[in-house]
């Protein structure tokens, strides 16, 4: 029998319309008539779910405000932004409203807001997180990263270098799934962030921290994503499978909390150096090229994801799904200089690449990072 250990798991709150629970969850931790700063992804403000947001917590007698004024993936300078918002309301809790991006940014934001020290200082743990964070409440409106549930914070540094904060701290105190807030992604975007979230199953499930306790979470997110994409992007309004995609986030983000990621999510950090390619695509066409490669390091361990996804050949599977989503698959006039590889392969090889690519069960050399690098860039 194998041993393992499960991190603690935030509140998870699931269904459509469970976005009513949000003034009360506030309330829950911050207090009545507290000060809360929502952080939220730009995009939602003509949809008008910011300000849906907004006047719920007004309404129960909350000081709310948003700060929205982030673009792309987190930077540095955004974070630091809000937690000066943050800090000039006497915020006592933090909402996180959007993609994975703007999870990643309120998490942050709730550190550096107690703390008063730029996000810089916790990149790839230089300095302790502070045990007095605010709390955090996560909203997501995409299904892709599952930040809801992780410890984890990817931002950019004021090098433009994508690094990471991760600790206990920092993992949220609720996540309120609500599909109702999803039906307005593109399909572009359902299809990378369902993507994301995918990989993140199957490199949680496969990769040499796997678990069989983890496997509950990484499988059925597997068989979610796998049965429900394709129907999300043909029909934006079904809920049925808008909220099995954000389960299956939500179990994906859950599964890479307790055994990370692997070769996949190596190259599209690794990309994200070079380019400004959105990490769901980047992380959908990594697993496309280099699949097969890696499910040589472990059969039995593909074989299971194999039974989750309904197939014989998860290979095959997963590139039929990818292309089937209509996601642009070359990386010709994304920014990258296809001709070398080997520009890639040393991003691949960094250290702060260095956990990702050590957890593959199937560990690659220098020359074979630069095979793969080729595979990737070969994609058509």
């Amino acid at each position: 029998m194998q041993s393992f250990t499960l991190s603690r798991l935030p509140e998870i709150i699931f269904g459509a319309g469970r976005i009513a629970d949000l003034a009360g969850k506030v309330e829950q931790h911050a207090g009545k008539v507290a000060a809360v700063l929502v952080v939220a992804d730009p995009a939602l403000t003509s949809l008008g779910i910011t300000r849906r947001a907004l006047e719920s917590l007004k309404k129960a007698g909350l000081e709310a405000q948003a700060f929205d004024g982030m673009k792309g993936e987190p930077k540095a300078a955004d974070i630091d932004a809000a937690a000066e918002n943050a800090r000039a309301m006497k915020a006592k809790a933090v909402v996180g409203l959007g993609g994975g991006s703007t999870l990643d940014t309120a998490k942050l934001v709730a550190a550096c807001a107690a703390s008063g020290l730029p996000a810089q200082s916790y990149q790839l743990c230089e300095t302790p997180l502070p045990k007095d964070i605010l709390p955090v409440i996560a909203v997501p409106t995409t299904a892709g990263t599952g930040s809801e549930v992780t410890r984890v914070s990817v931002f950019a540094s004021a090098q433009k270098v994508k690094v990471w904060a991760w600790g206990e701290e920092l993992k949220p105190n609720v996540a309120i799934l609500d599909p109702e807030l999803t039906v307005g992604v593109p399909a572009h975007i359902t299809a990378a962030t369902g993507l994301d979230a995918l990989v993140h199953a199957i490199e949680a499930a496969t990769n040499k921290h796997r678990t069989d306790g983890n496997d509950l979470y990484a499988l059925k997110a597997i068989a979610l994503i796998s049965e429900n994409l394709e129907r999300a992007i043909r029909n934006p309004n079904d809920l049925e499978a808008r909220g099995a995609l954000l389960l299956g986030s939500c179990y994906g983000g859950i599964a890479i909390d307790n055994c990370g990621t692997a070769l996949a999510h190596n190259i599209s950090h690794a990309m994200a150096d070079l380019a400004p390619i959105p990490h769901g695509r980047a992380t959908g066409l990594a697993m496309l090229a280099t699949m097969e490669w890696v499910s040589h390091g472990d059969p039995e361990a593909f074989a299971r994801v194999a039974k989750a996804m309904g197939t014989a050949d998860p290979v095959r599977a997963y590139e039929r799904l990818v292309r089937a989503t209509g996601m642009k698959i070359s990386l010709e006039g994304d920014g990258l200089d296809l001709s070398k590889p080997e520009l890639l392969a040393e991003r691949m090889a960094n250290p702060a690449n260095a956990p990702m690519r050590k957890s593959n069960r199937r560990y690659p050399s220098d020359a074979e990072l630069v095979d793969l690098a080729r595979l990737v860039y070969g994609l058509r």
